[in-house]
């Protein structure tokens, strides 16, 4: 089979589309043919060889997967003896973080990361849903407590998170503002976000305004610079970015606690939990993604080019299959 494989810390150019063994599904997993796949962050993060804390999670001299991508949909082409919830020709998705290897023709998943995908939905749609969705509606529903009548901004909305959390929020009759470049500001208004500022003209922290929630998808900033455009009892809830600057969030919290009312929160992403919520979204017409491309297996590293720039709208995906 075909796959983009990775195997030293070399950034795009280390990218090769090459014919590798096609894998074997153990007892509980699945063999999907996949036909689309999304990137992320951790897929970005997973090729950066500078960073210490990226080499103590995916290996010191070469990444331990050699493999990227993990937000897949495709169909089940076989299953091992021990799958009860899936059987041959099923149209699935999920997120397979932590084992990867959706960047191929064919992969394997456990069943228990995968959901079916319901008809309505494509395979592109489907690919670009799960970890950018899950961590939207985790950061808003379980760690932000969002409620109507709140006054969120969202840091980094015109990505995939951004763009999937403005819906959820709507949903709670929230007024939402986003941040982000100047070149996602027309797409961003034509989605329904309230407000937009254009962080390459004015500093959101740092202009006066707070507001209840901040959803950041970037974490750019030091933690103290949110805090100031939090409103007393606010909620700071971080989904990802740089992480040294997640790991100084991290070590802040028992501090911030002790001195102020307002809440700093981190996003443990739960993949796939909430897959059936967003299925009923989608089938209710209440959920809809916004797809930068699509790409093809073999335009992977002009992909990964334009996501290093953050300059894709929504989601990038990659067309593997027709």
């Amino acid at each position: 089979m075909k796959a983009i494989v990775y195997e030293s810390y070399n950034g795009i150019d280390a990218l090769q589309l090459k014919e590798v063994e096609k894998p074997l599904p153990k007892d509980d997993e699945v063999l999907i043919k996949v036909k689309a796949v999304s990137l992320n962050d951790w897929d970005w993060g997973k090729m950066d060889g500078s960073s210490v804390f990226n080499r103590l999670f995916s290996g010191l001299r070469k990444p331990k997967h050699s493999i990227l991508g993990s937000d897949v949909a495709g169909l089940v082409e076989s299953v091992g003896r021990n799958v009860t919830r899936f059987k041959i020709g099923d149209e699935v998705y999920g997120d397979l973080s932590g084992r990867w290897g959706g960047l191929a023709e064919y992969c394997c998943a456990q069943e228990t990361a995968l959901a079916v995908k319901p008809a309505a939905m494509s395979f592109i749609e489907a690919a670009a849903i799960p970890q950018a969705a899950m961590l939207a509606v985790q950061g808003l529903i379980d760690k932000g407590k969002i409620k109507q009548g709140d006054k969120l901004l969202i840091n980094g909305a015109g990505g995939g998170v951004g763009t999937f959390g403005l819906q959820i929020a709507k949903l709670h009759n929230v007024h939402v503002t986003g941040v982000d470049h100047t070149s996602k500001l027309e797409m961003m208004r034509n989605l329904g976000f309230d407000d937009v500022i254009d962080y390459t003209a004015e500093d959101f922290t740092n202009n006066g305004r707070t507001y209840d929630l901040i959803l950041d998808t970037k974490s750019n900033r030091p933690v103290s610079h949110y805090l100031r455009a939090l409103n007393p009892g606010g909620i700071y809830v971080t989904v990802g970015g740089d992480l040294s600057r997640l790991f100084t969030t991290l070590l802040s919290l028992p501090f911030i606690s002790l001195f102020s009312r307002k809440k700093i929160k981190i996003v443990a992403l739960k993949p796939n939990k909430d897959l059936p919520y967003i299925n009923t979204l989608f089938e209710e017409g209440n959920f809809k993604t916004v797809i930068d491309g699509h790409y093809t297996l073999a335009q992977v590293p002009d992909a990964f080019r334009l996501f290093s720039k953050a300059a894709h709208k929504g989601k990038i995906v990659i067309s593997v299959a027709p």
